[in-house]
């Protein structure tokens, strides 16, 4: 019987990728909605490597492997993924619009890029209205002192959902803070035209536009009970880990 020629089948340079050490888990993260950005050395740079190749292989599950303006990977499903998909609720869009809104910020540059956790929920409540931010945490909400700390705790897991997409970073075992990274332009890909972008994102704020990010894959197994009930959540936009 003759051998098989591996180049029948898959080009070498895919066959490269593939067996490379950093793939599975870079797939798994991939898979999960996670943003790659250059903040992820080695992972960006193999990305960048073999861009042309792990597109071509993800085409096989109908999602395409994008690379952004800003120079991240996510994968964005099509309508017919065979990868499974999950959504962002609408204050998971909206704290990502606030994130996009700093990142933009002049306060960036002086903050050297960190910011805490109570910094974004000031700036969520001094941008957006704060009853409607209310009411997507509690239809019935009076306004109350306990509606208003349960839409923090809310806020703070709507962040962490988005670390575990890549869009921020927290600061070492201090989970208070935090740094925003590029990634959080799925949130702003509609400031990327002629207006001044920090205009544009703040009349959206503003005007509760919380855009849908594409179809956002799945979360992952890690998200707790909470955030699978938020996840899935009927009126939720479909993101595909952006809409970005």
């Amino acid at each position: 019987m003759s051998s098989i020629n591996i180049e029948e089948t898959m080009p070498v340079k895919l066959a490269i990728a593939l067996s490379n050490p950093l793939f599975p888990a870079l797939d798994s993260q991939l898979r999960s909605g996670r943003h790659i950005g250059i903040e992820e050395l080695d992972n960006h740079a193999f990305l960048m490597d073999f861009q042309e190749e792990i597109e071509g292989f993800y085409r096989r599950y109908n999602v395409e492997l994008v690379r952004a303006p800003e120079g991240f990977f996510y994968l964005r499903p099509r309508s017919t993924t065979l990868i499974a998909r999950s959504v962002l609720s609408a204050l998971d869009m909206m704290v990502g619009k606030i994130l996009c809104y700093l990142y933009l910020s002049p306060e960036r540059l002086a903050h050297e890029g960190i910011f805490s956790q109570q910094e974004l929920y000031d700036e969520l409540l001094t941008l957006a209205d704060e009853n409607k931010l209310l009411k997507l945490v509690n239809q019935r909400s009076t306004g109350s002192d306990l509606d208003k700390q349960k839409l923090q705790e809310k806020v703070r897991t709507s962040l962490n959902r988005l670390r575990r997409l890549g869009m921020v970073w927290f600061m070492g075992s201090d989970s208070s803070k935090f740094r925003i990274t590029e990634a959080v332009f799925r949130f702003g890909a509609d400031v990327r035209s002629g207006d001044d972008p920090r205009e544009a994102q703040l009349r959206m704020i503003r005007d509760g536009e919380a855009m849908p990010v594409e179809q956002t894959l799945s979360l992952g197994d890690d998200q707790d009970e909470n955030d699978e009930n938020d996840s899935q959540s009927g009126d939720a936009p479909d993101t595909a880990g952006e809409q970005a």
